[in-house]
């Protein structure tokens, strides 16, 4: 029950950490323009997909979880 309880808060944690990082998008540099993202703007729409930035999020948080296995 201990082990549920640990990683409830890492979760938790985790939210907090992602909720705060979106809160702040717009202040991290480089963040959603990077080369690579997709921009469509059209007359009446606009449609932007952050490929590159996805792809180094997800590169990141690979690594941070595959650090955290080896402890």
């Amino acid at each position: 029950m201990q082990e549920i309880g640990k990683t409830l808060i890492v979760f938790g944690l985790i939210l907090i950490g992602v909720g705060a990082l979106l809160t702040f998008f717009n202040k991290i540099p480089l963040l959603g323009k990077l080369p690579g993202d997709i921009l469509i703007q059209k007359k009446n729409f606009t449609f932007y997909f952050p490929f590159m930035t996805s792809i180094l999020i997800s590169i990141v948080l690979s690594l941070l979880f595959w650090l955290w296995s080896r402890r």
